[in-house]
């Protein structure tokens, strides 16, 4: 989709913190976040739901590490998920701690993806 915003982000033609990718799916973190990190999980394709992943057994084993590594790199146990597609037109996860309990800068987008990116490794 040329005017998809996840698309742009998919084929680099626009700048995101990007803490996971591999050959389907791609993880990165929101500009407007719900918490101080908050990560956006998608598939590289362009489907609009998430029920239209193909393999969405795959998608949510990308979603379930994502959510170790912020428990892991944030210290924070409770962590949040919402299964999105209304705002962006693109299947997307939300995946985030629990804002009333993480303390951090959210404007600190290279600090927290390199702190997530090393809970990943």
């Amino acid at each position: 989709m040329p005017d998809c915003i996840f698309c742009k982000i998919v084929h680099k033609e626009i700048p995101a913190h990007i803490v996971f990718e591999n050959e389907a799916f791609l993880a990165f973190l929101d500009l407007h976040p719900r918490s101080p990190v908050h990560v956006q999980v998608i598939p590289k394709v362009h489907p609009r739901f998430v029920w239209d992943v193909e393999n969405i057994g795959a998608y949510f084993e990308i979603v379930q590490t994502i959510a170790k590594a912020l428990q892991r790199a944030f210290g924070e146990e409770t962590i949040h998920s919402q299964i999105r597609g209304d705002e962006v037109q693109h299947a997307h996860v939300w995946v985030y701690p629990d804002p009333e309990k993480l303390q951090g800068d959210a404007k600190d987008l290279i600090g927290n993806a390199e702190k997530l990116r090393a809970a990943l490794s």
